[in-house]
């Protein structure tokens, strides 16, 4: 079960790109485990480190930067998450910390696994992200109004369907969400019954 999630408050860190995949975001070989831990330090791996099998951190990637450390948003391009549909991507960006990311699109799978596993995905056009981005400021996810608010008070609306939102402010899965309808199940089971003993 992921932690509920009201609002946010972080500096974001700008990964800009489009078409970043799960593949960039986990590679496959960093991936030694079926689990959802033991995935952050591989997360970005082919650009937060200077080599395939080193650790020595690549000055030059935006997550090495000491200014975005305590970052748990990230800025992104178009279609985030595209590629293959594995769950660890989402994994590792959770485990590293990151609690929302702002894309001007995602991949569809990947944005259903970033509901069930607690991270917001904000769909924002991309003038509004140069702008996040230009502004170098903390912002405010605030999922109840469904807005994205800088320093300055400025905000920008974003979509989300209904229960996605409620999946996402109270830290339940697909599974969670399926137990809240437990009494309409057994209405249903026991009439079942009743109709076909």
């Amino acid at each position: 079960m992921a932690q509920p999630f009201e609002t946010l408050t972080s500096l974001p860190m700008p990964l800009i790109r489009d078409n970043v995949d799960t593949d960039q975001i986990i590679p496959s070989r960093e991936m030694k485990s079926t689990g959802k831990t033991g995935l952050a330090e591989g997360l970005f791996a082919g650009w937060r480190y200077m080599s395939v099998n080193g650790r020595e951190p690549n000055a030059d990637f935006v997550m090495n930067d000491p200014r975005y450390r305590d970052s748990s948003i990230i800025l992104a391009g178009r279609n985030f998450g595209c590629g293959s549909s594995r769950e660890h991507a989402v994994w590792a960006l959770a485990e590293a910390g990151f609690r929302a990311i702002i894309a001007e699109s995602f991949a569809p799978i990947f944005a259903g696994n970033c509901v069930r596993n607690g991270i917001v995905p904000v769909a924002l056009a991309a003038d509004a992200i140069a702008q996040i981005a230009a502004g170098d400021r903390p912002v405010t996810v605030d999922l109840p109004s469904q807005q994205i608010i800088a320093a300055n008070e400025q905000a920008w609306p974003f979509a989300m369907d209904a229960e996605s939102a409620a999946m996402l402010r109270e830290g339940l899965d697909a599974i969670d969400l399926t137990w809240k309808h437990a009494a309409i199940i057994s209405e249903w089971q026991a009439a079942d019954r009743q109709a076909r003993p």
